[in-house]
Formats: C-alpha cells, sequence, structure tokens
C-alpha cells in the first residue's frame, strides 16, 4: 500500500506520530537512517527507551506501517514530518546535525506539492532561515510556491494517560496561509483541534514559551523546597494549601532535577538565539542555575541526613529507587539520577539500584549493582533515596522497610519518610 505520510526519524516524537497516523487511517512509514532502530520496529520491538510498547507497535504494523532504512520511499508521499532529535554540542549549544540531515535527504526527494512539516524542537527562526534554504537548495523547489512548508511543534507527554495525541491541540505556523491551510488538513485528521499560529516564528516561539514556563516554574518550586527545608517548614504541606487557590496559581513539584528531551534540553539550546540577538532569556538561565544545582542538593541532604544518624557517606550502602527521567518509563535522557550517583561515590558511598524499566545502569563507565529484592534491599541498605516514583513502588511499605527514605518526589506518606 503506498504511503500518504513519511516520518523522518521514529525516535522521541516520530514513532508517537506515526502511531496516531496509522490509528486514523493514514497510511504512514517511518524512514530512519538506523537499521537497528529500524530493523527491531518492524520486528515488534520499540526502542527501549521509548514511550510505546511492544504491542503498540505490533498494532500499528497490523494496520499497514512499515519502515525502512531507504531514502527512497520519501518520494512518494504527500506529507512529510521532520521529527529528528536535537541535542546540545560539548559547548552548550544546539546540535541540528540529525535535523539537517533528515532535511537534506527529504529536499533530494521532494516533490510538487508535498507538504512539509517540522515538530523538531528549533531555535525561532529556524523554519525560514535554515531548513526552508536547504530544502529549497536540495529539491530545486520554492517553498510556498512548489510544495508547502509549516512548523507544528511536538507536543506529547509520554506516559500521560490523561492527554492522548488526539485530545492534545495542534499548533501550525506556516510559510503561507495556504501552507498552514495544508498543515491543519493533515493534522485535523489526527487532532480533535488544531490552533493556527500567524507563521512559523510564532509556532516555534510558542514551543520556547510552553517549555520554559515549566522550566521557571519547577526552578521556584525547586527553590522554595531549599528554603523550607532550611526554615523547617513542611513545604509539601504548603503545596496542598497553595492548590486550593481557584485562581492566578497552577501547581508545580521541586524534585532532584529536570530531566527529558523537552525541559532540560530545550531551554539550554532555545535561548542561544536570543542571546546571540541581545536579548538572553535572564530568567530561563538562572531557572536553568537552579535546577542544575538540584543534584547537589540531593546529595547534601542525604549526606547530612546520614551524619544526623550516627553514619557517615563514606562506606554508607545507599540504594537509589528509580533512574528514568519520568515515572513509569524507560527513558533515562537528562534524568539527574546519574549526576546524583557520581556525586555519592565521590563521597565514598557504595551504591546499588532499583528501576524496573532499567535492566543495567552505569556510572562514569562502571556499572552499578542492581537490587533484585526490593525490600531487602532497602532493609539493608543505610539509606533509601526515592529519585523516581514509579508505580509499582509502595512507599509506605518501602517507608516501613527502609532504615531510612528520602522522598525527594514528596509521594511518600506525610510522616513516612524525610522528603525534600
Amino acid at each position: 500500500m503506498p504511503a500518504d505520510l513519511a516520518v523522518l526519524s521514529l525516535a522521541h516524537s516520530g514513532l508517537p506520530l506515526a502511531q496516531a497516523a496509522t490509528a486514523s487511517g493514514i497510511g504512514t512509514i517511518g524512514y530512519d537512517p538506523d537499521e537497528a532502530a529500524v530493523s527491531g520496529i518492524a520486528a515488534g520491538r520499540p526502542p527501549g527507551d521509548g514511550p510505546l510498547t511492544a504491542a503498540d507497535v505490533r498494532r500499528m504494523l497490523a494496520k499497514g506501517f512499515r519502515t525502512s532504512t531507504d531514502p527512497a520511499v520519501l518520494s512518494r508521499v504527500r506529507t512529510a514530518v521532520i521529527c529528528a532529535p536535537t541535542r546540545l554540542g560539548a559547548d552548550r549549544t544546539v546540535d541540528l546535525t540529525a535535523v539537517h540531515t533528515a532535511v537534506r535527504t527529504l529536499a533530494a526527494r521532494l516533490r510538487p506539492r508535498t507538504t512539509v512539516i517540522i515538530e523538531s524542537s528549533v531555535h525561532p527562526g529556524s523554519t525560514e532561515d535554515v531548513i526552508r534554504p536547504l530544502l529549497e537548495e536540495g529539491s530545486g523547489l520554492r517553498a510556498g510556491r512548489d510544495f508547502h512548508l509549516a512548523c507544528s511543534p511536538s507536543r506529547i507527554d509520554p506516559g500521560n494517560r490523561e492527554h492522548s495525541y488526539r485530545s492534545i491541540p495542534k499548533v501550525i505556523g506556516g510559510l503561507t496561509p495556504a501552507c498552514t491551510e495544508a498543515a491543519a488538513a493533515f493534522y485535523g485528521r489526527l487532532s480533535d483541534k488544531v490552533v493556527r499560529a500567524r507563521g512559523p516564528r510564532e509556532a516555534e516561539t510558542a514551543k520556547l514559551l510552553e517549555t520554559n514556563y515549566r522550566q521557571v516554574n519547577i526552578a521556584l518550586m525547586n527553590e522554595m523546597a531549599v528554603f523550607c527545608h532550611d526554615m523547617g517548614i513542611d513545604l509539601w504541606d504548603v503545596v496542598r494549601c497553595a492548590e486550593t487557590k481557584p485562581f492566578g496559581f497552577q501547581s508545580f513539584r521541586p524534585g532532584p532535577g529536570v530531566g527529558g528531551p523537552g525541559v532540560p534540553i530545550d531551554p539550554n539550546h532555545l535561548t542561544q538565539h536570543g542571546r546571540s540577538l541581545g536579548h538572553p532569556l535572564r530568567i530561563v538561565e538562572l531557572a536553568r542555575e537552579v535546577n542544575a544545582r538540584m543534584p547537589r542538593y540531593v546529595t547534601q541532604r542525604a549526606a547530612a541526613l546520614l551524619n544526623e544518624h550516627g553514619k557517615s557517606a563514606r562506606g554508607a550502602r545507599i540504594l537509589l529507587l528509580g533512574v528514568t527521567y519520568k515515572p513509569d518509563l524507560a527513558s533515562q535522557e537528562g534524568a539527574p539520577a546519574r549526576e546524583i550517583a557520581a556525586r555519592l561515590e565521590e563521597l565514598g558511598a557504595q551504591l546499588s539500584y532499583h528501576d524496573p524499566y532499567v535492566p543495567r545502569w552505569h556510572v562514569n563507565g562502571r556499572p552499578v549493582p542492581r537490587a533484585d529484592g526490593l525490600y531487602e534491599a532497602a532493609a539493608g541498605a543505610d539509606l533509601t533515596v526515592l529519585l523516581q516514583n514509579h508505580r509499582t513502588y509502595d512507599l509506605q511499605g518501602l517507608a516501613a522497610k527502609a532504615q531510612l527514605l528520602l522522598d525527594t518526589r514528596g509521594a511518600s506518606p506525610a510522616g513516612a519518610a524525610h522528603r525534600l
């Protein structure tokens, strides 16, 4: 069956998009140059750290979804969506290599009247100033005249059971009004609501605002956590009370750090463009600094808690619970657990970990022993630190078994553990 849609890159956002399109009856092919990933998905095995299960992928395949490493498949689709991942380089600036590669690959095979949509996280102006020239140069076609070009930033929330792909509105900004309508016609088949932006820059900046909003508010809560601990105030009771205000307040939670592909990475690289223009997003940069300090703070709290109970961090047996960036997912991208573990090792602690989604875990290139018997490990450890609250964790039971429990997520019952 010929495909109507090509999804370029089957990483964080690509596979959920392909799932939604396939479920809506759109002939979809997933293109990715990674042969191992493509062959695994074709065999019904999703990426180990991805948001889809094997059952999800098998249902997609049964409905006609196909994968390929052959770029020739891109020349036979009506719509192409670029979902290539963006990363920060060693110098903390954005690395758009994967996006550029995907764009050039598509450009060489782009046909007239194709709709090209950018879902990758890029800084404002990228669709017009970077992606458009690459597409035009590689294809000999003109955006807005020979093919449609639009930006619709990814908004998926892996593991969220309340908001499905269909229920999350899609923001779309096209190069021209016709480009916007072409993209809206496509997403209208996947989402219950389509929101039209004035153009690509507005759509790109909406992603920037959404991401920074979360970064800044998490930083506020992390600062409040430190403040309340020093003042002897129960932060979690403060949050419970504040949540009762029916206006002007949205609740966020503190934690050991910020993880995932949206929060810890996007604000950092998206501010680079603003800084180069002389308009740095200073509040965002300060928020990033606050959130980046949390792994060190958690380490200090762990050492202080051990000291209060007559133990030293050196030689202490410390069990880390949950090393992923989000509950009930396997992805570790940006998770603070590894930095916390490295800092505890520097203090001389003997580490072990437990995570139902991570069978093997390394810190500084060395394997960390995995605890198979959770309650036995907690009982034998001098300190147990909850870094991620997976649904399988019975915190009441763990609190009863553990010698000391430091809960960095505020998920344990009041009085059952030492909370952040």
